[in-house]
């Protein structure tokens, strides 16, 4: 991929088209601003010895954002308040991912530290939602888009009115959403927030990363898979089934993947927020440990369950 400038505004591409565990990164030119350090770790070593950076903005706090901020320790580091909590400590990270599986929770601890190359940061400070920064002749608008993570932030550079996205990235995979602290209902809020911002240029964290035209299909694709996610659960939920059940169906990646414990634990978070989004609305209810997928079919099941204990 080809790095792009924007005016004052550069994308920078990351390795393997910006696939996981990668990312693009942005730079703002003059005030050497770095967004987002997992691009391309040699691009980013020369980027400070030439055009130099001064300090670093996260747009949140997952490992694939802020991969390569070990060259950049010196330096100030902004981020959201309500995403910084996890980046101050290795068991906080880890719980914020709600990594309760021990083989799992294992194998991403030994990623954080040896592939991600994770150490405890405290920002210098907090970038807010509404704040409208200043950068010489360039204004920087600060949009919380939260769901993906609890602080996640988009970033709308106004005079070339280009508009960051971060990890509202327009893939075909959709939206994560599974986190302790994410959310289903702030993910299509913030989608619709970031639709009406007035950009003729879209930056993405990941793939394709660069939208010069309007991408209004995109958008719609993008949040149909949400949708399209809860159709398959509510179809597999035609008969109860645990939730270990549920994530052996393999309804988002389709088949088992390896390496296991990053799969599998992608497979049960996502469908565990899908669950605890049609219990709110009453479309699904757990009993016994089954999830039964409407109040016909929980009252067949507690009939059923009554008998075979032989209690009828």
């Amino acid at each position: 991929m080809e790095e792009k400038h924007f005016g004052p505004v550069w994308f920078i591409p990351g390795e393997n088209k910006g696939k996981y565990p990668f990312c693009h990164s942005v730079y703002i030119e003059g005030e050497c601003i770095l967004i987002d350090p997992a691009s391309d770790r040699n691009r980013l070593e020369k980027l400070r010895a030439t055009a130099g950076v001064k300090s670093v903005w996260l747009s949140h706090w997952h490992e694939d954002h802020f991969m390569h901020l070990d060259l950049f320790d010196d330096l100030p580091l902004w981020i959201s308040r309500d995403d910084a909590p996890p980046l101050s400590n290795l068991d906080l990270l880890l719980d914020w991912y709600g990594l309760d599986h021990e083989e799992h929770r294992k194998f991403w601890r030994q990623a954080m530290i040896e592939q991600f190359r994770f150490k405890p940061r405290m920002p210098h400070g907090f970038l807010r939602d509404g704040d409208i920064i200043r950068l010489g002749s360039l204004t920087v608008d600060i949009i919380a888009t939260p769901g993906h993570t609890p602080g996640h932030l988009a970033f709308f550079f106004r005079e070339p009115a280009v508009l960051f996205l971060g990890d509202y990235d327009l893939t075909r995979f959709g939206p994560w959403y599974g986190d302790a602290y994410s959310s289903i209902e702030d993910t299509v809020a913030s989608l619709a927030r970031l639709k009406k911002i007035p950009a003729r240029v879209w930056l993405a964290g990941h793939e394709t990363g660069v939208f010069e035209q309007p991408p209004a299909e995109l958008w719609e694709q993008y949040e149909k898979v949400i949708y399209e996610r809860e159709d398959k659960l509510l179809k597999a939920l035609d008969q109860p089934k645990t939730l270990e059940e549920i994530v052996s169906l393999w309804l988002i990646y389709g088949r088992p993947r390896e390496p296991r414990a990053f799969f599998e634990f992608g497979e049960r978070a996502l469908m565990k927020k899908h669950l605890e989004s049609l219990q709110k609305r009453r479309m699904v209810f757990l009993e016994n440990g089954h999830y039964v997928k409407n109040v016909d079919d929980l009252s067949k099941f507690l009939q059923a369950h009554t008998c075979s204990n032989g209690k009828a």
